[in-house]
């Protein structure tokens, strides 16, 4: 059975940064579509990045240009950094992995994802 397991949320202020981290077991990350999600209170899951075996990445506009995906192949870890953090960034945040080379025409959906961890808490405040 995967195991994706999170760290690194928090609470910052608007303007601070934070990496989060994916650790998995039983499968490798790399060889994998793996992606970043989140879910604020009242709200619909929302697909925030997604990184193919490739290295191929996709952002939602809401997080260009302020968030990267990444993986470290021999720590198996999955990361999102993030900057320039804003409040209406505070959600729960979840990584996934979907278990195909690539992540499909509609990258950001969620619901190709079979595998999925237990969530860090981020909130920025202002």
């Amino acid at each position: 059975q995967v195991q994706l397991v999170e760290s690194g949320g928090g609470s910052v202020q608007a303007g601070g940064s934070l990496r989060l981290s994916c650790a998995g077991s039983r499968a490798t990350v790399s060889n994998y579509c793996m992606g970043w999600f989140r879910q604020a209170p009242g709200k619909e899951r929302e697909g925030v990045a997604t990184i193919n075996s490739d290295g191929i990445t996709n952002y939602a506009n809401s997080v260009k240009d302020r968030f990267t995906i990444s993986r470290d192949i021999v720590k198996n870890t999955l990361f999102l950094r993030m900057n320039s953090l804003k409040p209406e960034d505070t959600a729960m945040y979840s990584c996934a992995l979907r278990e195909s080379l690539y992540c499909g025409v509609r990258p950001l959906n969620g619901a190709s994802f079979g595998y999925w961890g237990q969530g860090t808490q981020v909130t920025a405040s202002s």
